[in-house]
């Protein structure tokens, strides 16, 4: 839920500087863009949307998005908690520590504030969707009784300006008594609506540019581009920018039309223009559909400021057009590069997405007691995947303890500790895991999960060197946007059982050319035990949120002789249940039914 609130902030948070830099640029720049460019530049704004459905995922065009849930990602460390493997006899393990949990709870905001959040959300998005069907069915109303103007005059006028305005496509045009001012509708059918009145109340001339003005509209796309509104006021009904924003592009929409209009007139011809409009004053009634319906027509302010634009209106040098078609492509190149930040409204990065082409599906809920989970296994020698639960087995969540793995392999190639050289002194702040309240090795570190010691590390790499190393190795979707010592701590980083296995299959074989020292002693390191020369390697981890544990892991594998298994297995329970430990006995139990380990 908090993940889905999160998209929203953050796109609200883009287009609303969007509006801002629009408003900025026609501030700054207004003496040197045409009518038309000012209105065409508020397209901008459907970029994000765009953006939200673009294949972003494969390029590095999306660090913006990183950078900016960095600042909106606020974790704080909490109560710990230490939990005993049961069931699994860790004595007989000479790393046993290995196999308990050392885990620090986060303090999240509690569940119900974001169904709330969402809810208030979700009710202002159907309010307008149900503003938006009720306005089309007005449009259908109108439609249905409309009548087909049958006057032969009036029909050849609107041939004949069709040519001036260069449209092609068959308008129907047609009266009714539901409207009070001429009305264009229709994307794929395109209408001309005349109030019932007009053909007797206006002469012919007047009918001209009531139909140059609506014509183009039509070649404008300016129907299509109202139920784009529609939908930023949609998704963004909370946000009053997007409000100020819409409004505005109605006013340009109708600025843009009428120097379309006034460069096929001469100067008798924009006063008579001017007047036409002004007949049209004030005659909209704030009916729904009008939201959908550009027209000649507004209300008393905008109609003055269209007559104050016509009074002052002069054609268009070529160098303002140069000069116009330069600003809206630097903005557009602006956007584009701001755009990939908001593809996290539509990111797919919690799901990996799994072949399965050399995969066998199993049924192994027996073994997981109630809990929600997955278990993965790769049997190296038969290039096969074992796989419970396919769903969660391609569901990233938080890595917790077991990224630690691959802290100390990235500590290690920075340099920042050596195999030989990994002492790091405690510096005295008192944790209520006792274990960690002295000096730490690389061994201890990962065996007693000591967060201190990897934090120490992962600051002197730098997040940039970090984000570089997730980057080679793909680590889950690679996002280091949480703080720095706990963004793999229930917060940015995830990854899937799949991927974890994945990873310790290229991690084991060395596949990313680290040096085979640094393997050896991470290995070295997450080894827990020997039974009938068969050696077994792993790391539990567990996520705890707000003193519940919802979140364990168990991955590693087991070697015997040339033949290797990788496994992963994660277990999801709201209920404080899943835990590292149990992660553990659950991969036990199906190691050994499967005689592996």
């Amino acid at each position: 839920m908090d993940t889905i609130l999160l998209r929203v902030l953050i796109s609200t948070i883009v287009v609303s500087l969007l509006i801002f830099l629009v408003l900025l640029t026609k501030k700054l720049l207004i003496n040197h863009m045409t009518v038309k460019s000012q209105y065409h530049i508020w397209y901008v704004l459907f970029f994000p949307i765009l953006a939200s459905i673009l294949p972003w995922t494969y390029s590095h065009l999306g660090e913006g998005t990183r950078y900016l849930k960095s600042l909106l990602f606020f974790h704080q460390d909490g109560a710990v908690k230490s939990e005993t493997l049961t069931g699994w006899d860790a004595s007989q393990a000479p790393n046993s520590d290995l196999l308990h949990d050392f885990t620090v709870s986060v303090n999240q905001t509690p569940d119900f504030v974001y169904h709330i959040l969402f809810a208030v959300w979700v009710m202002g998005v159907v309010l307008f969707v149900g503003a938006a069907v009720f306005a089309n069915y007005q449009i259908y109303q109108i439609k249905k009784s409309a009548a087909v103007v049958t006057n032969p005059q009036i029909s050849e006028l609107l041939e004949t300006c069709k040519q001036i305005v260069g449209v092609n496509r068959s308008i129907r045009l047609r009266e009714t008594s539901h409207i009070t001012s001429p009305i264009t509708l229709g994307i794929f059918r395109p209408y001309i609506f005349l109030p019932s009145k007009t053909r007797r109340e206006f002469s012919l001339n007047e009918l001209k540019y009531v139909f140059l003005h609506e014509l183009h509209h039509h070649k404008s796309r300016d129907v299509f581009v109202n139920y784009g509104m529609w939908l930023l006021r949609i998704l963004y009904w909370f946000n009053p920018f997007v409000w100020y924003a819409i409004k505005r592009m109605r006013i340009d929409r109708e600025l843009a039309c009428d120097a379309s209009v006034l460069h096929l007139l001469d100067e008798s011809g924009c006063i008579e223009y001017g007047h036409t409009i002004i007949r049209f004053a004030d005659r909209k009634t704030n009916q729904a559909y009008e939201q959908f319906a550009p027209g000649i027509g507004g209300t008393k302010t905008q109609i003055k400021e269209r007559i104050q634009r016509i009074a002052s209106f002069a054609c268009d040098s070529s160098l303002l057009k140069w000069k116009s078609k330069i600003i809206c492509a630097i903005l557009g190149i602006v956007v584009l590069v701001v755009s990939p930040v908001t593809s996290v409204i539509a990111s797919h990065d919690d799901v990996y997405h799994f072949s399965g082409k050399n995969a066998v599906y199993e049924d192994l809920s027996s073994y997981f007691d109630g809990c929600n989970g997955s278990f993965v296994l790769y049997d190296a020698t038969k290039n096969q995947y074992q796989i419970y639960n396919r769903e969660m087995s391609e569901q990233r969540v938080s890595p917790d303890s077991t990224y630690k793995i691959y802290a100390a392999l990235f500590a290690l190639e920075s340099n920042v500790i050596s195999p030989t050289s990994n002492k790091q002194n405690w510096d005295g702040t008192v944790h209520p895991i006792p274990e960690w309240n002295q000096n730490q090795t690389l061994s201890t570190a990962i065996s007693r999960s000591v967060n201190w010691y990897f934090q120490n590390t992962d600051r002197e790499i730098g997040r940039n060197r970090l984000q570089e190393y997730f980057h080679k190795i793909k680590y889950g979707n690679e996002d280091l946007s949480g703080k720095l010592d706990g963004y793999w701590m229930e917060s940015s980083l995830k990854i899937s059982p799949i991927e974890q296995v994945q990873l310790l299959t290229a991690f084991e074989k060395n596949q990313f050319g680290f040096k085979p020292e640094h393997i050896q002693a991470v290995k070295q390191a997450i080894f827990i035990a020997e039974q009938n020369n068969r050696q077994l390697y792993g790391k539990t981890g567990t996520g705890m949120i707000n003193g519940k544990n919802v979140n364990g892991w168990f991955v590693g594998f087991v070697t015997k002789g040339d033949s290797r298994y990788y496994f992963a297995v994660n277990i999801q329970n709201q209920d404080g249940q899943a835990q590292g430990s149990k992660a553990a006995e659950i991969a036990k139990q199906i190691l050994h039914d499967k005689q592996i380990y």
